[in-house]
């Protein structure tokens, strides 16, 4: 199992979690981006910078990832690709997206995307806080916690 990330929207706050948790867990960490993004010196660490462009990050999730691995991004059409392809998919805000709620997750973002090119303002997600970082911890411990009593 490894972790990619979808470095570019990710939170730093995020990205030190991670980081914790790949150097606690011995767990492959690779984080993505089309900017360079900091990473500490660690074998198991590695940060891949692709050219700028759209779905350039997201295809290169995509081509690495192998069933079982965790994809951590708040990117839904990214996160519908990696669950088809057998991969967990884990939010920044700590959402769990699965096969049981993805669809409807896509639905409503068409939606909002619809709504939003007829002139209508949706609004954004609401400012990332505390609350958001702990359910994004809790959710990765439970993750990694379930991987480590499955090897």
């Amino acid at each position: 199992m490894k972790i990619l990330v979808d470095a570019d929207a990710c939170p730093v706050v995020i990205r030190e979690i991670l980081f914790r948790a790949s150097a606690r867990t011995g767990v492959r960490l690779v984080l993505i981006a089309n900017q360079q993004v900091p990473v500490p010196p660690s074998p198991q660490i590695t940060m891949v910078r692709v050219s700028a462009g759209f779905d350039v990050a997201d295809n290169e999730i995509v081509q690495r990832m192998q069933p079982g691995d965790l994809v951590v991004t708040s990117d839904i059409p990214l996160a519908a690709e990696a669950i088809e392809q057998g991969g967990d998919v884990l939010s920044p805000r700590g959402e769990r997206f699965t096969r049981d709620n993805i669809r409807a997750r896509l639905n409503m973002r068409d939606f909002l995307d619809s709504m939003r090119a007829s002139g209508v303002d949706t609004g954004g997600p609401p400012a990332f806080g505390q609350g958001d970082r702990k359910a994004f911890a809790d959710q990765l411990d439970r993750l990694l916690s379930k991987r480590g009593r499955e090897s």
